[in-house]
């Protein structure tokens, strides 16, 4: 049997989702058709961006569909950032982003575009004042709303309202919150100028139960924005190409019963989290929690073992039949520290010795129950001295 603790990475489809996407599919024809069946295809296309908008707190025209948080926010930074290069260059960027965000600025870089950096503190919370500070005269600014790896919750309004007085549009990557904290674009946009404060944020399907390969970039109508891809006019243009109603059927239901549940699953999951942290530090005394031990997502669990190595720590579980993550990148094979565990300042053992456990709905006690028979034994071999060679 297996026990899976790894929804940050991908969180289990959902019965309607499928249903929904199933439905769509059978609808023959192209939404940007004028025959009946593609009109009928457009039909369940715009439909699924209407119900989406409600859920984000936005309007329909404002949802882009995506093929999920990656694509977002790549063309959320190049559209932004090309539509302003010639009257700013700086990008504001976190120290401790998903790295999505951080290569698609480093790709920017190399057109020219300045990075101003701003630090994270020992939580990894991006420190709202630094932010603000390095807005003047910027072209854009991004910022994670949890970040993905420690699950700190930012302050999104805070930041959001530091952009809309600087004047320079504000990204929000929501990727690791949706659906865990309650979230509005509309509230957090709140009486910015047209453009600027918040203007985009995205969402990415697979975290929630919709199927791999949807989700979502909120655009504000006063934005403005360069299209990533070109060759349509399809959704304002910003997104040329064929788009994929049967995807954004199942994503918009996912969207809804993400929602419809968020208050009672954010209790349930708070109990099963904490009941995990106790436990593990009553097998392991010397394991850390990372992040902030409150103001988090309520599934996530971000834990240091010290002197082990996280990738055997996630071998030995796996051999036991848990699913967990590491958190950090492996590029070529090659494990590298988490660069968010280093943001938090950190030693570069610790950034190795991190383990993510991240809960949702499909999980229970016996999830649980499942990493504490064995975690006590894991951290003891995954500390010997052939697992300290390996890093």
């Amino acid at each position: 049997m297996r026990f899976y603790l790894d929804h940050a990475a991908t969180s289990p489809l959902r019965p309607a989702a499928r249903e929904a996407w199933l439905a769509a599919a059978e609808v023959v024809g192209n939404a940007s058709s004028t025959h009946g069946a593609g009109q009928d295809a457009r039909r369940v296309l715009e439909e699924s961006r209407e119900r989406a908008a409600a859920v984000l707190g936005c309007d329909p025209i404002e949802v882009v569909f995506t093929s999920g948080g990656t694509e977002s926010i790549n063309l959320a930074l190049h559209g932004l950032w090309r539509s302003r290069a010639a009257e700013a260059d700086a990008i504001v960027l976190p120290d401790a982003e998903h790295h999505a965000t951080m290569d698609t600025v480093s790709a920017l870089s190399a057109e020219g575009a300045a990075v101003r950096a701003v630090p994270v503190d020992a939580v990894a919370r991006i420190d709202a004042e630094a932010f603000a500070a390095a807005l003047d005269g910027a072209a854009v600014a991004t910022a994670l709303v949890a970040n993905n790896e420690a699950g700190t919750i930012n302050d999104a309004p805070a930041l959001a309202r530091s952009t809309a007085e600087a004047g320079v549009p504000l990204h929000l990557d929501a990727v690791a919150a949706w659906g865990h904290i309650p979230l509005s674009f509309r509230m957090l946009r709140g009486e910015a100028p047209p453009a600027a404060g918040l203007v985009a944020m995205s969402v990415a399907g697979h975290k929630i139960g919709a199927p791999v390969g949807t989700g979502a970039l909120v655009v504000a109508r006063s934005a403005r924005l360069s299209p990533l891809l070109h060759g349509g006019s399809q959704q304002r243009g910003l997104r040329a190409g064929t788009q994929d109603v049967a995807g954004a059927a199942a994503f918009s239901v996912a969207l809804e019963e993400s929602a419809k549940e968020l208050e009672a699953e954010s209790v349930r999951l708070l109990a099963l989290r904490e009941r995990l942290i106790a436990g593990i530090r009553l097998a392991v005394p010397q394991a850390e929690l990372l992040g902030d031990p409150v103001d988090r997502v309520p599934g996530n669990a971000h834990v240091l073992f010290p002197g082990a190595v996280g990738e055997s720590l996630l071998f030995l579980l796996d051999m036991a039949g848990v699913a967990a993550s590491t958190g950090s990148a492996c590029q070529a094979g090659v494990a590298e520290p988490s660069h968010v565990v280093l943001a938090m300042g950190r030693t570069e053992q610790d950034a190795r010795s991190a383990l993510r456990f991240t809960l949702g709905r499909t999980s229970a006690d016996a999830d649980v129950d499942a990493v504490l028979a064995v975690i006590a034994d894991v951290y003891a071999r995954a500390s010997g001295p052939r697992s300290a060679s390996r890093s």
